[in-house]
C-alpha cells in the first residue's frame, strides 16, 4: 500500500506485516477499531461483525514494544503497560502524550527531563511520557501535542487535564498544589 492508502494504515495501527486482516473502523472522536483474529472464513468474520453490532468486541489499541530498560527518571509507557506505570498503582501520575515530530513537544523535553530528576526523590509520584503516535491508551482522548494528564490515586479512570505554565517552576508548583498535603519536599 501506498500514498493515501499507507498513511491510512499506519494512522489506524495496521502495519504490512500484519498481512491479511480485517478490521472494522468506526472514524470520530475516539475513533474506534477492531480486529479480526480469527481463521479468514464467511463464518469467522460473520460472527465478527455480529459481536461489533452486539457490542461485545473489545477494542484494538495500539502500542509500541515494552522497552527493555526503564529506569530513567521519565518513565516510558506504552500501550502494553500503561495498566502497570500508570493506573495499577497508588501514585500520582503525570503523563506527557507527545509526538516525536512536534516542535512544542521538543521543546517541552528538556525542561520534563529536569523535573523528572528534580522530583525522583518521590516515591509516590511518576513522571511519564507517551509517544501517542504509536500508543493508544483506554479512557484518554488526545487532540494536540503535547498533552499533559494528571492521575490521582483512587480516581485514575477520570485523568485530569494538567493546564501549568510549561515551565521547570510551573510545573513543579502545580504538582505541589495538586498533591497538596502528599507533596514531600
Amino acid at each position: 500500500t501506498s500514498g493515501l492508502g499507507q498513511r491510512l494504515s499506519e494512522f489506524v495501527g495496521v502495519k504490512a506485516s500484519d498481512g491479511e486482516s480485517v478490521w472494522i473502523v468506526r472514524p470520530g472522536q475516539n475513533m474506534e477499531k477492531f480486529r479480526y483474529s480469527g481463521e479468514l472464513t464467511q463464518e469467522g468474520v460473520t460472527e465478527f461483525i455480529a459481536g461489533w453490532r452486539a457490542g461485545t468486541l473489545e477494542k484494538t489499541l495500539k502500542s509500541a514494544e515494552v522497552p527493555d530498560y526503564n529506569d530513567d527518571p521519565v518513565k516510558i509507557v506504552v500501550g502494553k503497560n500503561f495498566e502497570d506505570v500508570v493506573m495499577n498503582n497508588d501514585k500520582y501520575v503525570l503523563l506527557e502524550f507527545y509526538a516525536p515530530w512536534c516542535g512544542h513537544c521538543k521543546k517541552l523535553a528538556p525542561i520534563y527531563d529536569d523535573l523528572a530528576k528534580k522530583l525522583s526523590h518521590m516515591e509516590n509520584l511518576v513522571i511519564a511520557k507517551i509517544d501517542a503516535t504509536e500508543n493508544e491508551v483506554p479512557g484518554v482522548s488526545v487532540q494536540g501535542f503535547p498533552t499533559l494528564k494528571w492521575f490521582v490515586p483512587g480516581n485514575k479512570a477520570n485523568p485530569q487535564a494538567f493546564d501549568a505554565d510549561r515551565t521547570l517552576e510551573g510545573i513543579t508548583k502545580m504538582i505541589k498544589e495538586k498533591m497538596g498535603g502528599d507533596w514531600q519536599e
